[in-house]
C-alpha cells in the first residue's frame, strides 16, 4: 500500500471544528457546568475565519468577486486579519478600514498580511465620513472591480455561524447545552448559532454580552435606538453605536452589560486560572457569565457554552500591558498582583 503524506492543502482548511473545553477554576465557585468554545484555535486566532472563508466563497460562487479584484470591509481587525489571510490564498488585493481603538497589534497584523489599512477615529458618529463605515463605503465607491463585504449588514455573517458554529456546539454537547453566552458586535455569531441551536431545541437559552457605551442592550428590550446610550469605551469587537442588521434580535433572550475594567481583569483571571490565553471580548464573556450566575440563571444541571472569540496576543498592548492598564485606572488594591511579580536584575 502506499504511503502518502498526510497534510492539509492550505492553511484555510483548518478553519472551524474549533475545540470545546471544560472550565474548571475560572467557574468554580458558580453554579452548574461551563465549557469554552475556544476561536482561537481557528488559523486566524478568531472567529471571524468562518465568515471571511464563508462570505468570499460565497462571491466567489455568484461570479461576485473575479481574480485580482479587492475586497474592502469595515472591521475592527479581527475580521480584517480573517480577511487579508483569505485574500493572500486566493488572489485578491484587500483593503481594511479600521478603528482607532483597535490594538495597534492587531494594525500591525493587518499589515503585514499584506492589507492597506485606514485607520479612522473611533469617537465619531457612524455616519461621519470619518468613520470606519463611510470611510469603506467612499473607498469602494471610488475602486472598480472592489466588493465591500460589510459585516454589520450581511446576512452570510448569520449564515457563517448557522452553518458551522452551530452544529459543532451542538455536536460537541451531545445535545446537553442548555445556555449559550455571546458577545455581541456585529451579532452574527451569536444570531447564526442561536438560530441553529434554538432550531434544535427552543428551551437553549441565548445570553448576550454588551458594553457599557453601545446601544445593543436597550434596543434588544425597547426596540428603540437611543443615542444617548453612546459614550466612548475601551472594548474591541462588543457593541455598537448602531443597529447591525446582522443581529437577530428574536432569536436572544437576554443581555447582559460587562465594564471595561471588569472584562479586562477577567481575560486576565482565565490566563492564570485556566491557562487560556483570549482576547479582551473573551474576558467580557467570562465576565457576564459570572453576572448572569449570580443574577440565579442558572442551576446545578445547567450546561453552559462560552463562545471565546480571539486570542491574547492581539492585546499585548492593552489589557496584558502594565503600564496600558494603569494607565486607565485599573489596578488598584485588589488588582495589583501582576505589578509586583516582576523585579529586574542590574
Amino acid at each position: 500500500m502506499k504511503k502518502e503524506i498526510k497534510a492539509k492543502n492550505n492553511i484555510l482548511e483548518l478553519i472551524g471544528n474549533t475545540p470545546l473545553i471544560k472550565l474548571q477554576n475560572i467557574t468554580k465557585n458558580l453554579t452548574g457546568n461551563f465549557y469554552a468554545k475556544v476561536e482561537a484555535f481557528n488559523p486566524g486566532h478568531s472567529s471571524k475565519d468562518r465568515i471571511a472563508l464563508y462570505i468570499i466563497e460565497k462571491a466567489e460562487k455568484e461570479g461576485i468577486l473575479k481574480p485580482g479584484d479587492t475586497i474592502i470591509e469595515t472591521t475592527s481587525g479581527n475580521t480584517g486579519f480573517s480577511i487579508a489571510m483569505v485574500s493572500i490564498l486566493k488572489g485578491y488585493n484587500c483593503i481594511l478600514s479600521v478603528s482607532s481603538k483597535s490594538s495597534p497589534d492587531k494594525i500591525d497584523m493587518l499589515r503585514t498580511m499584506g492589507a492597506k489599512v485606514y485607520v479612522c477615529p473611533a469617537n465619531v458618529a457612524a455616519d461621519d465620513p470619518r468613520s470606519y463605515y463611510e470611510v469603506a463605503k467612499r473607498l469602494h465607491s471610488e475602486l472598480e472591480g472592489s466588493i465591500y463585504i460589510n459585516q454589520y449588514f450581511s446576512q452570510l455573517n448569520i449564515d457563517a455561524h448557522y452553518q458551522t458554529t452551530g452544529p459543532e456546539i451542538w455536536e460537541q454537547t451531545n445535545g446537553l447545552i442548555t445556555h449559550f453566552v455571546a458577545c455581541s458586535g456585529t451579532g452574527g455569531t451569536i444570531s447564526g448559532t442561536a438560530r441553529y441551536l434554538k432550531e434544535q431545541n427552543p428551551n437553549i437559552k441565548i445570553l448576550g454580552v454588551d458594553a457599557f457605551g453601545s446601544v445593543i442592550k436597550n434596543f434588544h428590550e425597547t426596540k428603540e435606538f437611543d443615542k444617548n446610550e453612546i459614550y466612548p469605551y475601551r472594548i474591541e469587537g462588543l457593541g455598537k453605536n448602531l443597529i447591525p442588521g446582522a443581529t437577530d434580535f428574536d432569536v436572544i433572550d437576554q443581555f447582559m452589560k460587562v465594564t471595561d475594567e471588569a472584562a479586562a481583569h477577567t481575560a486576565r483571571e482565565l490566563a492564570k486560572t485556566e491557562g487560556i490565553f483570549a482576547g479582551y471580548t473573551s474576558g467580557a464573556a467570562i465576565q457576564a457569565t459570572k453576572q448572569y450566575d449570580a443574577a440565579g440563571m442558572f442551576d446545578a444541571t445547567s450546561n453552559v457554552v462560552v463562545l471565546l472569540p480571539d486570542h491574547g496576543s492581539r492585546y499585548m498592548s492593552k489589557i496584558y500591558n502594565e503600564n496600558w492598564m494603569a494607565d486607565q485606572g485599573f489596578f488598584d488594591s485588589v488588582h495589583n498582583e501582576d505589578v509586583k511579580k516582576v523585579e529586574y536584575i542590574k
